[in-house]
Order: structure tokens, then C-alpha cells, then sequence
């Protein structure tokens, strides 16, 4: 009787002789699919592979879009993000999900868009990247600039990714160059408490921080339940700022995506 040669999981070494005991993971080195058994499969399907199994190991980096931790230069994480141009990573999620948005947005809004060249401060602190300038409307100026003898002046904006509109957080990571760009100093992790302007001229306090993580800083304004709840927030929505003179107030505007899901009707 021929003998049936016993076969190990890739990850935790579980072992059998029916081969179809296990699953395909990732594609090794050698051409071949890492055979995984019937639990750590799951886990990679569910893509939960790397934080399940490698979370104590180095590689891990933050997504520039939505700060959610990558494994890069791990196998298994190969085709789970890209690398941007300016430095750092994006995920695959948030670099669809920005694709789809930024397209259909230029698109509505181009007849009347006001496309900016390049943000820079006065003291030659570095432009913003090109997927964080502001594409303001007469209209949208006209609602930040309550006034007449105020300047106003778009700063930055930022799509929405689904953790950014996440109640439970009630946070905003800022891209770091809009941070320290247009944002205050921050000298230490504690941060400081700011205060915002909404387009309708109410003034909401948050607080403004930062946390280290692979030895680059993450931006982050916290307390925003109350403010997300007031203007809907949803992801594809896209959150702008603007700096309005004299006075130098900070203000957050909102502008909703045609994707975002409605109200539902009341029932009479």
C-alpha cells in the first residue's frame, strides 16, 4: 500500500495527511502557495494574517489616508498597499476608494472649481501634496467668508476615508505636511486643546495632537462626535479648512459627495 506523505501548515505546523485538509495562502518565493490549515486560512482570508500573527514584529507602518497600520516588506502584506511618490504608504482600500472620489468630483465640479497651483507659507514651509489641495467653489467661499472685508484663504482639504467618519473614533487624522503647514507647533505628545470655526460661524474646541509611530508623526484631531453629528458625516465626504483674516480663525467646512446615503424617509 502506497504511503501518504504528511503535510504541515505553513504558519503553525499543524500537520495531516489529507491534503485537502489545507487551503492556498500567499505565493512564496518558489512559486508555490503557502498551505495553511483550516484556521490560520481564515485568518488570511479575513486579512487578518499579519496583525493576528506578526504584530510584534517591525515593518509596520501607517497608511498616509486613513493611519490604519500596514506590514510592509512582509510576504504575506505584499499586495495589501503602494508606495507614494512623496514617501510613505497608502492602502489598497484608500487608494480605490480616493481614485473613485477624486474622479467623480472633479468631474461635478469643474465648471466652476478654482484648482489652486501649490500651498505655501510665507516661511517656505513645504506645499502640500497635490491630493490635499483645495478645490473651492465661489460658493463655498462665499459661505466661509461671512464678512465682506475678510480674506479667506483655502488651506487644505481631505476625503473622508470609513475611520474617519467612524462615531467610535470621533477623530481626524491630518496629513502631516497640512499639519505642520497651516496647524500649530506642537511640542510635545499631550498636544493642545484648539478652537474652529464651522461655515455657519459656530465655534467648536478640539483637541489637536500627534502620536510617533515608525518614527514619523501621525496628526490627529480628537472630540469630534458632536461636530460629525452636526454635519453627517460620511465617508467620500470631503472636510475642508480654511484661514479667514483678520483674526487668523480656523475654519472646518464640509462638502458632501453625491455618493453619500441620504436621510431615510419618514414613515407617516
Amino acid at each position: 500500500m502506497a504511503s501518504t506523505s504528511r503535510m504541515s501548515c505553513f504558519q503553525c505546523q499543524v500537520s495531516s495527511f489529507k491534503p485537502d485538509h489545507f487551503r492556498n495562502g500567499w505565493r512564496l518565493h518558489i512559486g508555490q502557495y503557502a498551505q495553511l490549515c483550516p484556521r490560520c486560512a481564515s485568518v488570511y482570508e479575513e486579512g487578518r494574517f499579519c496583525e493576528t500573527f506578526h504584530s510584534n514584529d517591525d515593518g509596520w507602518r501607517d497608511c498616509e489616508s486613513c493611519g490604519k497600520l500596514v506590514h510592509c516588506g512582509c510576504i504575506v502584506s505584499f499586495n495589501t498597499h503602494l508606495l507614494l511618490d512623496f514617501g510613505g504608504i497608502i492602502c489598497l482600500e484608500c487608494s480605490r476608494f480616493n481614485f473613485l472620489l477624486a474622479r467623480n468630483r472633479c468631474l461635478s465640479l469643474e465648471p466652476e472649481i478654482r484648482d489652486r497651483e501649490s500651498y505655501q507659507e510665507p516661511s517656505g514651509q513645504a506645499a502640500v501634496e497635490a491630493q490635499y489641495w483645495s478645490r473651492v467653489t465661489d460658493l463655498e467661499l462665499q459661505q466661509v467668508s461671512r464678512n465682506p472685508k475678510s480674506t479667506v484663504t483655502p488651506l487644505f482639504e481631505k476625503i473622508l476615508s470609513a475611520s474617519d467618519a467612524d462615531l467610535k473614533l470621533a477623530r481626524l487624522i491630518i496629513p502631516k505636511r497640512c499639519a505642520e503647514a497651516f496647524f500649530p507647533n506642537l511640542s510635545g505628545l499631550h498636544g493642545l486643546h484648539i478652537k474652529m470655526q464651522d461655515t455657519e460661524g459656530n465655534e467648536w474646541e478640539f483637541h489637536y495632537r500627534y502620536w510617533i509611530n515608525g518614527g514619523s508623526r501621525i496628526y490627529v484631531l480628537e472630540g469630534l462626535r458632536d461636530y460629525m453629528v452636526s454635519k453627517q458625516w460620511q465617508p467620500g465626504d470631503t472636510v475642508t479648512f480654511y484661514r479667514v483674516e483678520p483674526g487668523g480663525k480656523v475654519v472646518m467646512g464640509l462638502r458632501k459627495t453625491s455618493a453619500s446615503p441620504q436621510p431615510a424617509a419618514s414613515k407617516v
